[in-house]
């Protein structure tokens, strides 16, 4: 039985929401960020990523900047860019991005069904970026960046979803510079209110989709703040964090690429020989980038050509869900015998490209220093569901989510 409950948001007003929500803190580097803010004040980036308004010179993980985080969050609050609801309310969360769209409930999931396993995970996360969010939940008093989660659909949650948008305004609704529609309806209705959270009491499991290291974090804050007041009763606002719930059906997940610095001191000739031992291997026409049609097949891009890779009988297990993905299968059988990349969550030699880059991407990282670059068919939604309900754990960057939830649009108060 999940637990979803309501909340008193933070939001941005309806005139500055465009300006104010940002792409999660994870996907932009400083400074990347610093040029997307520029001549925006507005921006959410501000405080998830609050470096951009410190020298440079700061490291990332400095108390100045988690300190800078708070003072930026207080001080847009303070200037009226963020008001908070005055009674709990459930929002619902249309993205549009061509012609496709998934629509999420905005709510607050407990960290006693993340501990107990009604809340499912798919991968490790890193200590390292665990502590730099927990310092930023902690300093900041909230959670800021919404956690992507899904759950397999119920008629019932859609009907009464899709009934509130055709009977109701939105308060948001516009398109951000990347293309993506964003479109918000707040729920206000008691009566709706509590049929949701019945509703998802019959959900049986809930599954991170994004934010793994988001809902470690805020988990391990609420049980600091549970150590810090021994006599709380579970119904403070530290015992849940900040979720966006969308059925499977709407989800899309994207193609997420390898680029490879170097092929092991292997020469070219030597690396295409022994990859040739478990795949079939085609060299395609120069013009032609490859985008694999179907699970076991890869694209490879090497010195300016194009390959396809077909993974031959026999060198997987095909009764394994994990073993069979085809994340596992270019790591079992090239990026660790091969190019000796034995844990691509720390090896510098690997960086990872999600699909929302487009091919051409892999192509300029290769012609621009990398060695080679492998184009991957996409995990789906059933087998992430199904590790997590086997409580397996995927390689690391396996999937790659379109479109982004935005930060800024919605922030829970411990």
């Amino acid at each position: 039985m999940a637990i979803l409950k309501p909340f008193k948001a933070y939001r941005p007003t309806p005139q500055l929401a465009s300006k104010v929500a940002a792409l999660p803190y994870d996907v932009l580097s400083s400074n990347e960020a610093r040029n997307m803010v520029e001549n925006n004040p507005y921006s959410f980036l501000h405080v998830d990523k609050a470096e951009i308004d410190l020298d440079p010179e700061v490291d990332i993980h400095d108390a100045l900047v988690y300190e800078k985080a708070r003072d930026n969050l207080k001080d847009m609050i303070n200037k009226g860019i963020f008001v908070k609801d005055a009674e709990d309310r459930y929002y619902i969360y249309r993205q549009t991005m061509d012609s496709r769209s998934q629509t999420g409930l905005v709510g607050c999931t407990s960290i006693d069904d993340y501990m107990n396993n009604i809340i499912l995970k798919h991968e490790k996360t890193r200590a390292d970026k665990e502590m730099d969010r927990i310092n930023h939940v902690d300093y900041t008093n909230a959670n800021t960046g919404p956690i992507f989660i899904t759950y397999r659909n119920k008629a019932e949650i859609d009907d009464l979803i899709q009934s509130w948008i055709d009977n109701h305004e939105p308060v948001y609704d516009f398109i951000s510079n990347d293309h993506i529609g964003h479109t918000v309806w707040v729920i206000d209705d008691w009566s709706t209110i509590n049929k949701i959270t019945e509703l998802f009491k019959g959900v049986e499991s809930l599954y991170i989709a994004d934010g793994h290291h988001r809902s470690a974090s805020a988990v391990k804050v609420g049980l600091k703040r549970r150590a810090e007041y021994p006599d709380y009763d579970g119904t403070e606002e530290f015992n849940y964090f900040l979720s966006v719930l969308f059925p499977d059906k709407d989800l899309y997940i994207m193609d997420y690429n390898r680029v490879i610095q170097d092929l092991n001191e292997f020469s070219e000739t030597e690396f295409l020989e022994l990859i040739k031992e478990k795949f079939i291997v085609t060299p395609l026409d120069t013009t032609n980038q490859y985008r694999p049609e179907k699970a076991h097949t890869f694209g490879m891009y090497l010195d300016k050509t194009w390959y396809r890779l077909e993974a031959k009988e026999g060198i997987f297990n095909p009764d394994n869900i994990v073993e069979s993905l085809d994340v596992s299968i270019l790591q079992n059988n090239i990026l660790n015998p091969i190019l000796g990349i034995v844990d691509p969550r720390v090896d510098s030699r690997i960086d990872f490209v999600g699909g929302i880059r487009g091919l051409t991407e892999l192509e300029i990282r290769v012609d621009d220093g990398m060695r080679v670059a492998f184009s991957l068919y996409p995990v789906t939604i059933d087998q992430l569901m199904k590790i997590a309900d086997e409580g397996e754990i995927m390689p690391p960057k396996s999937t790659w989510f379109e479109p982004k939830l935005r930060s800024g649009l919605f922030i829970h108060e411990l």
